[in-house]
């Protein structure tokens, strides 16, 4: 295995995605979980496929499309979210299926054979490409500085939103800004998992964590070990033994957490 790292780009640039994938699960994943937004969450990850489809259509890279159609779809779920009340099913659902649905028609109109959707709607860690790479770094990175720098906020926005108003921050703020990231993760995970896999892959991790911490910072940086586990055991596989890397990933996220739950008999 480290002789493939060292010797294929397409292994570093695997290795290198399953990292900052990883983080991104630690991170944002915590505070998905811990503000309950996971449904929500899986409502921007499917409306980001309308702009995969949007891209083979308009002959531009696919990862940019599904970035637009995540942050747009992510601003707009979160205003109207603001207006209908927390419990928006109705809301989720519609994001939900209007993304799919716009994809499937964008790919319809694309001149030509229909282009190979598997990999975005799947995952495959081994072909992230160095353009991947590049704009998954770009956003990780500024995830990273935005949860370290602003953690007490975070803090305060998860637990203590009347806190939050005396620090003199705006919880709307904080909202906004929290559904642009996810907006990111999404993006950043499109490539490892996949948009159907994407839910699971940043729920398990902290929800697995959750079980033995409640400190929000050793949740996330458990999160992230357990994430990281996760992504090198679909990384493994899929390279030795030709298994669908993003399946191989949230089987074993969710095996990792149901035996937690059992050996530690808490409820997350």
């Amino acid at each position: 295995m480290i002789e493939a790292v060292i010797k294929y780009q397409f292994m570093q640039n695997a290795l290198m995605s399953a990292v900052m994938a990883s983080i991104v699960c630690g991170l944002i994943g915590t505070i998905i979980v811990e503000k309950k937004l996971v449904m929500l969450s899986g409502g921007i990850a499917h409306t980001s496929f309308g702009g995969i489809g949007l891209g083979y259509l308009l002959n531009i890279e696919p990862i940019y499309g599904a970035l637009g159609f995540a942050v747009v779809s992510s601003a707009a779920i979160a205003s109207v979210r603001r207006r209908i009340g927390t419990g928006s099913d109705t809301l989720i659902g519609m994001f939900w299926s209007l993304g799919m649905a716009l994809g499937v028609l964008f790919i319809g109109f694309t001149p030509g054979y229909p282009p190979d959707i598997s990999s975005y709607l799947f995952g495959d860690i081994l072909t992230v490409r160095k353009l991947d790479l590049m704009l998954m770094a770009v956003l990780t990175i500024f995830m990273l500085f935005a949860v370290i720098s602003l953690f007490n906020y975070w803090k305060a926005y998860l637990f203590d939103e009347e806190f939050l108003s005396v620090l003199g921050i705006n919880a709307r703020f904080m909202e906004y800004f929290l559904f642009i990231m996810i907006a990111f993760s999404i993006v950043i995970l499109i490539r490892v998992v996949g948009i159907i896999l994407v839910i699971a892959l940043l729920t398990a991790p902290p929800a697995a964590a959750r079980l033995y911490t409640d400190d929000l910072k050793k949740i996330m940086i458990l999160a992230v070990v357990f994430g990281l586990v996760f992504s090198l055991s679909g990384l493994v596989f899929s390279y030795y033994y030709d298994l669908p890397s993003g399946a191989v990933i949230i089987i074993a996220a969710s095996l990792f957490y149901f035996i937690s739950v059992m050996f530690k008999g808490r409820k997350v």
